[in-house]
């Protein structure tokens, strides 16, 4: 089977998916398919704005190759088709009954391709009273209990970007479903749809929560509990020059180096006593005060007790640690995560910048021996 590049692949190496374009998760999910190896084809819509800035920032579809396609047209959907025939994987991101509308849902691609795995990303589902309802990431969270774990009692919860619902629940678990049902297919020749839902995915990610609660263990409130910002010797902390360290002395032994550095002995057996947690949060925000965060990372350098500074987003490729191990990596300009996880005998890098929409027309309908993609009527061919 064809592969585009010449270089390393990773484990994903040989096999292809077709990616019909959207914004969000799926295009995240199919970037991770693509830093591990898959020859990723993006379908790019004729004029389709995809996100509000230039598609060669996109990071999300590096490593990928893009064609242009006109779903609404009846050789557009047969271009796609002819594309699926030849694909492992399929990704979508439309509402419930687009894809079918278009003449590119399942029924059709397995009746063309039966090895063909199927991943549908939304955010409510495929079925369920919300399932047509449009959404985002916010509201996908919202109704999961998950958004109103975070934050400060007494204030409004804390919105943890796009992280949480679009890539954590959606992407990460379509990735996962696509790789568990191209396992099914390669065993049984028989391909699936893989319905990944945010909300689903969201909610299995407060699995352990739910069993806490069950247990006692687990305050039904933002801010009363060990890994919610409720524990003093669990959180964030102000620095003297306005910036923030952040705390996780959670085990005994890590708790002990903490207050030790930090200069609280006298306040340490607090950390057993619920009713006294307020005044050691106190006691630590003041310390934390007199120092800057530079002067507190030189103070905890080197120890166990898990307090780091925390870095803003420009700072963090910078960090000694993550420059060490190639964390993040500079590509067409861009400095950006690289890709992970790591591989031993298959690594994976970024092997091409963000896709430009219809520019690898030619060299996809060589390589996946499609001629149809190089019909001259076509947009952005």
């Amino acid at each position: 089977m064809a592969v585009p590049d010449k270089g390393v692949h990773g484990p994903l190496a040989g096999v292809r998916v077709v990616e019909l374009a959207g914004i969000g998760p799926g295009p995240f999910a199919a970037m991770l398919l693509a830093d591990l190896g898959a020859d990723v084809v993006r379908v790019d819509r004729p004029g389709a704005p995809g996100l509000a800035i230039d598609p060669a920032y996109d990071i999300t579809n590096r490593n990928k190759r893009s064609v242009v396609v006109d779903l609404k047209a009846p050789e557009g959907v047969e271009r796609v088709l002819a594309l699926v025939e030849r694909a492992d994987v399929l990704v979508e991101g439309y509402r419930p009954g687009v894809a079918e509308r278009l003449g590119v849902g399942p029924e059709v691609c397995h009746a063309r391709n039966p090895k063909l795995v199927y991943g549908r990303m939304t955010g409510w589902g495929q079925d369920g009273p919300l399932a047509q309802r449009a959404g985002h990431d916010i509201a996908y969270i919202a109704l999961t209990g998950t958004l109103g774990m975070i934050g400060e009692p007494g204030e409004p919860p804390t919105v943890p970007v796009n992280l949480l619902g679009d890539y954590a629940g959606g992407s990460l678990y379509l990735a996962v479903g696509v790789l568990a049902a191209l396992h099914h297919a390669r065993a049984t020749g028989t391909g699936q749809v893989v319905d990944a839902a945010i909300v689903d995915g969201a909610a299995h990610l407060a699995s352990m929560i739910h069993g806490m609660m069950a247990a006692g263990g687990w305050q039904d409130r933002r801010g009363a509990n060990l890994l919610d910002g409720g524990c003093p010797f669990y959180g964030t902390y102000e620095t003297a020059d306005g910036q923030y360290m952040a705390v996780g002395a959670l085990e005994q032994q890590f708790y002990d180096e903490f207050i030790e550095l930090i200069g609280l002995r006298e306040i340490a057996p607090a950390r057993k006593d619920l009713a006294r947690w307020g005044e050691l949060r106190q006691a630590v925000a003041a310390r934390f005060k007199t120092r800057t965060r530079a002067e507190w990372t030189a103070l905890f350098d080197g120890s166990d007790a898990c307090v780091a500074p925390v870095l803003s987003l420009r700072e963090a490729p910078h960090h000694p640690h993550l420059a060490a191990r190639g964390t993040f990596t500079d590509h067409s300009g861009i400095t950006q995560p690289a890709p992970a996880p790591r591989f031993s005998a298959t690594p994976v890098s970024v092997r091409t910048g963000p896709a430009q929409p219809g520019a690898d027309t030619a060299d996809v309908a060589r390589d996946w021996d499609v001629a149809a993609l190089l019909d001259p009527t076509q947009e952005g061919a």
